[in-house]
């Protein structure tokens, strides 16, 4: 590759992380090619603490109620929060990317793994803004080994993920020694980023045992589409200020101890538990087949009689076994699997042999089972290209599944589709879908693209679809498509999912076995309770820069009997832990309890910033028929003893009753089940009836900031409080 050109260059001195925060934060302005360093108060740390409740603030201060996802002021901002960057206990390598969603018109927060969060605060911020839109394509470089933050014109004509990153890794790195290349991390997209709403964020990190970079993503939210609008090719981040302590934290000797621990228990239970290291979250596709929770054929049943050929056990025998497989130093769960050798058999790299990061079981269920599609290997191949041209593979399974169910109700056809007969189980044609996707080039791709929120207008309007039947079908919420589990046996999943922040995006609560096959919520406000308490827990990874997995992914091997069920859910033994490891780093000295204030100050003031952008209310919490139950006879009847049982619970006598008749009874019932859950939430929450959170809830919180205050009182009714 050609020297690049310099279009704008700041010489800076890298902070130096002290108990987990550098206390600066970098804004690049890549249309007027401007560089801002902003200092972190300690009001920042104490209301907001990392990670995403510094994107949120950075971003608030940043945009206006008026700002669109395309307007050059919304801005993607990345941070990892003050734990990111410990090497001693496992998952701490997560940063949360920060935006105002093209999906759902409202602040998306996204996750990924990689290097990128640590290496960036190491070399010397908390959080990186990037606003503005460039009028040709542009790398951004944050190197702290030279000292300089540069906008560089890019040389690229291919701009997908993997063309960029190892063309990145080897420009940048030492041509002297091939894993020098560790020290620097890209987060790139690619050209379906740029030609849909599913752009995916990929976030690198170098694989010293494979010699090449790999990619995790922050799939979710359209990230990726909107660093392609600002013609931002990569984002590089370099430093070789990387070492075990380089967070410099109060208490290294506490966090070697944590993590001995834990490591301990990984090495020693994982192999009876979830199998991480082996296989993988691919080890959820039979269970979730088992349970009937396994998508298959948009959302329309829970199992199929096919599954046992994406069984967990397939994919290990896929994925290469004995290389530490995590995606940050220390992370013994290891798993982030890959198929190596994979020659790929369609599209613009038909006949190349590559590495394929993953499939993750999102992947495997969502281009797979929910697209009717049971064949490892071809899913396989879409997960490469979903990274490559940078979709978000849970949106992209999902919408695809959608389209299916439109075409097999005949809703579009053959004629729509420029020629792909995109049936359930047709691989070849949905391939095709995938590549026009990822080219941008197709006028029906295009549409996709757009996702499922706006497909049902568009397919109405130019098809003639009908719309109704679409709203039924269509598995989004707020505008974001529904991640790969079936939501519709449990009243506490329809909260996880659709009483979110953002969408039905499962890393807010997943309740189904608490709810539906433990039953360790009988009542609405047992089911309140719990989506008050595991949404603000699992808030706290993303603000502190931490992974999910190791915390129940992993369990101490007496959680189960030393714990009531409904608190040994929350994995208590690990909860202590990771109030150990913020209090080790930091030197604070925070409770159980303070961390659920944390998370809860950060969730309050996103609702709040929802509502200011035009958003944040009761009636933006939708749910689909779908996720309620069945919509349709065959649905009932795959399971018709089940459904008919569930008929008789509510009291209402099946007996002469069509299918047809029973799903549009017990589709009823459930409605009003979910209005009753909705508004348990919602008082729970501190929020009024229209989902807005009460002045009184702010000043609770401290978060009765001027601003915030502000935008409640403008949006908020009287009639809307509650009475008592």
């Amino acid at each position: 590759m050609e020297k690049m050109k310099v279009l704008a260059e700041w010489s800076y001195d890298p902070a130096k992380p002290f108990r987990g925060y550098t206390g600066k934060t970098l804004k690049v302005n890549v249309g007027d090619m401007t560089f801002e360093s902003k200092d972190v108060s300690e009001e920042m740390k104490e209301k907001f603490t990392g990670g995403r409740g510094f994107g949120l603030k950075l971003l608030w201060d940043s945009v206006k109620e008026t700002t669109r996802w395309n307007d050059p002021e919304n801005e993607i901002v990345i941070s990892g929060g003050p734990l990111c960057g410990v090497t001693q206990y496992p998952g701490m390598g997560k940063f949360y990317a920060v935006f105002v969603s093209p999906l759902t018109d409202q602040t998306y927060d996204s996750n990924a793994g990689g290097h990128f969060g640590p290496l960036l605060k190491f070399a010397g911020f908390d959080a990186i803004e990037v606003q503005g839109k460039a009028d040709k394509d542009v790398v951004v470089l944050v190197d702290a080994d030279e000292k300089k933050i540069q906008i560089l014109e890019s040389p690229f004509s291919d701009v997908n993920a993997y063309t960029v990153t190892e063309a990145l890794h080897e420009y940048f790195g030492d041509p002297e020694d091939i894993n020098d290349r560790r020290f620097i991390s890209v987060v790139s997209a690619g050209k379906g980023a740029e030609t849909s709403y599913w752009g995916c964020l990929n976030s690198s990190f170098w694989d010293t045992h494979r010699k090449m970079p790999r990619l995790k993503q922050a799939g979710r939210g359209g990230g990726g589409t909107i660093l392609r609008d600002k013609k931002i090719a990569a984002l590089v981040v370099k430093t070789h200020d990387l070492s075990g302590t380089a967070n410099n934290p109060a208490d290294v000797d506490t966090l070697t101890r944590l993590g001995a621990k834990l490591h301990k228990e990984i090495i020693t239970l994982d192999a009876k538990q979830c199998r991480m290291r082996t296989a993988g979250t691919p080890h959820l596709n039979e269970i979730m087949n088992e349970y009937h929770l396994l998508p298959t054929m948009n959302y329309k049943f829970g199992q199929h009689p096919d599954a046992d050929r994406i069984h967990s056990k397939i994919y290990e025998k896929m994925f290469t076994q004995g290389i530490a497989d995590g995606c940050w130093y220390g992370c013994t769960m290891a798993c982030a699997k890959a198929v190596d050798n994979y020659t790929l058999k369609t599209g613009p790299w038909k006949g190349k042999t590559i590495t394929v990061d993953g499939p993750e079981y999102e992947t495997a269920a969502g281009m797979g089972s929910n697209v009717g599609v049971f064949d490892p290997e071809w899913t396989t191949e879409t997960n490469f290209y979903a990274d490559h041209y940078g979709l978000d593979t849970i949106s992209l399974g999902t919408g695809i599944a959608f389209v299916c169910e439109c075409y097999e109700l005949g809703l579009i056809n053959k004629e729509n589709t420029n020629g792909l007969e995109l049936k359930f189980g047709n691989k070849d044609d949905i391939m095709e879908l995938l590549h026009r996707l990822g080219e941008g080039k197709d006028e029906f791709a295009l549409l996709v693209g757009k996702g499922i929120h706006k497909m049902k207008d568009l397919f109405a309007e130019k098809f003639g679809a009908d719309r109704a039947v679409m709203e039924r079908i269509g598995m989004e919420g707020q505008g974001i498509e529904v991640s790969e589990y079936v939501p519709k046996e449990s009243i506490a999943q329809w909260g996880g999912y659709f009483l979110t922040l953002k969408g039905p995006q499962h890393d807010e609560a997943w309740l189904i076995f608490m709810d539906r096959v433990n039953k360790q919520l009988p009542t609405f406000e047992d089911k309140a309770e719990a989506l008050h308490y595991f949404p603000n827990f699992r808030t706290w990874f993303s603000l502190v820069g931490l992974c999910k997995l190791p915390w129940n992914d992993i369990e101490p091997a007496d959680n189960a009997t030393k714990y009531p069920p409904q608190e040994a859910a929350k994995v208590p033994e690990h909860v202590q832990n990771y109030v150990d490891l913020f209090n080790a780093v930091t030197g604070k000295k925070i409770t159980k309890e303070d961390l659920i204030l944390q998370s809860e100050r950060v969730y309050n003031f996103q609702r709040v910033f929802q509502l200011r952008l035009g958003k944040g209310t009761r009636k933006f919490h939708n749910i689909p028929d779908r996720a309620l139950g069945p919509v349709w006879a065959d649905e009932w009847e795959a399971r018709a003893e089940y459904y008919d049982n569930e008929l008789k619970a509510s009291g209402v006598d099946p007996a002469g009753l069509s299918s047809q008749e029973k799903c549009d009874k017990l589709q009823k019932i459930r409605r009003e089940q979910w209005e009753k859950l909705v508004d348990t939430v919602y008082r729970r929450r501190g929020w009024d009836k229209n989902g807005i959170p009460t002045v009184r809830k702010l000043k609770e919180l401290g978060m009765d900031f001027p601003e915030v205050i502000a935008v409640v009182e403008k949006n908020a009714k009287p009639e809307d409080q509650w009475k008592d």
